[in-house]
């Protein structure tokens, strides 16, 4: 006799109950600051042509910031969605494992060497330095032969990302550059305008319907290299597209907001649990639940202690490692 299990909650249902979460925060943030704000002035600033102090603050300042909050979290948390599932290693995240960190010494290289680089330039840079982060971390792993295992992968990664980071110290040392170095280092929207979004938002875009498009081929690829084989996938192809996905997502992160760390390793472990194994599911909710995190700590930061501004990079950290050290407690288990 063949015993139905109760039948969970539809994945559409979860994924609108996190977009109406989603809207709420993002009023919330649209409303609360340093500046008081009404939500019918927040209404009024961006239905209307309404012109006044706190219409050009909540237009210039705080919509911005906001939309940044949520295409990055979204991002990050993506990218380490994609690294979970084709490296099979639930520890992956792309502040753990080299991308962010080689992004940011990229940027330090060029704020010094190309102090009048706009800002298609330090996204290249910073694509570029996160695809040079990881290879260096692959690499590495790579020495030794047989299966990468989660712990060797978190070893080799914490060791590239004190390199890198180092590297991006000492230029910022040298040539006088360490408050711009600081700045991104730590992981702030503090100043996001419109012409940033412009250059960084198109290519956060293009890597999530890419990854959204190949979440079938992912799911087949974290099974095992051999099943997805036999299924016929071309794994090469599939992988290289993905890390070019993760180079996107990481690189525009860090070109935006700077090095930021433990977002891409706890969304999807929260997703996962939420809607199962499958990426066609894990990938969009992975992207709602980080916009929805990222905009949280972000509004958290500018609010615990008005008027002054705590880093949402540290908030990040507080939240995140000891979600990391609960995952390593667990043996490297994903969450269930």
């Amino acid at each position: 006799m063949t015993i139905h299990k109760r039948r969970s909650i539809p994945f559409g249902y979860k994924l609108f109950a996190g977009f109406l979460s989603l809207v709420a925060i993002f009023a919330l943030a649209m409303v609360v600051g340093a500046a008081d704000t009404s939500i019918q002035e927040v209404w009024l600033a961006l239905t209307t042509q309404a012109v006044g102090d706190s219409m050009s603050i909540i237009r210039e300042i705080r919509l911005p910031r906001e939309i940044a909050a949520i295409v990055v979290g979204a991002a990050l948390a993506i990218a380490g969605a994609i690294m979970q599932g084709m490296t099979r290693n639930p520890l992956a995240d792309p502040g753990l494992l080299g991308l962010t960190a080689g992004a940011h010494a990229a940027l330090a290289i060029a704020l010094a060497w190309l102090p009048t680089a706009n800002y298609i330039t330090i996204i290249v840079a910073c694509f570029i330095g996160a695809g040079v982060g990881a290879t260096m971390v692959l690499g590495i792993v790579s020495i030794k032969k047989g299966n990468m295992s989660p712990f060797r992968i978190v070893l080799a990664g914490a060791a590239v990302t004190a390199l890198l980071n180092a590297i991006a110290e000492a230029i910022g040392i040298y040539f006088k550059l360490s408050k711009d170095v600081s700045m991104w280092t730590s992981g702030g929207l503090v100043g996001t305008s419109w012409k940033q979004l412009e250059f960084i938002v198109p290519f956060i875009i293009v890597g999530i319907v890419i990854a959204l498009l190949l979440s079938k081929q992912l799911t087949i690829l974290s099974l095992s290299d051999e099943v997805a084989v036999g299924l016929g996938q071309n794994t090469k192809l599939v992988k290289a597209i993905l890390f070019i996905v993760i180079i996107l997502l990481a690189g525009a992160s860090v070109a935006l907001v700077g090095n930021m760390i433990f977002i891409g390793l706890m969304i999807p472990h929260i997703a996962r649990a939420l809607v199962g194994t499958d990426y066609r599911f894990i990938v969009p909710m992975s992207a709602i639940l980080g916009a929805n995190f990222m905009l949280f700590a972000d509004m958290l930061g500018r609010t615990m202690n008005i008027p002054y501004e705590t880093p949402v990079a540290s908030i990040v950290a507080m939240m995140g490692l000891p979600f990391f050290l609960f995952i390593v407690h667990k043996g490297g288990k994903s969450l269930s």
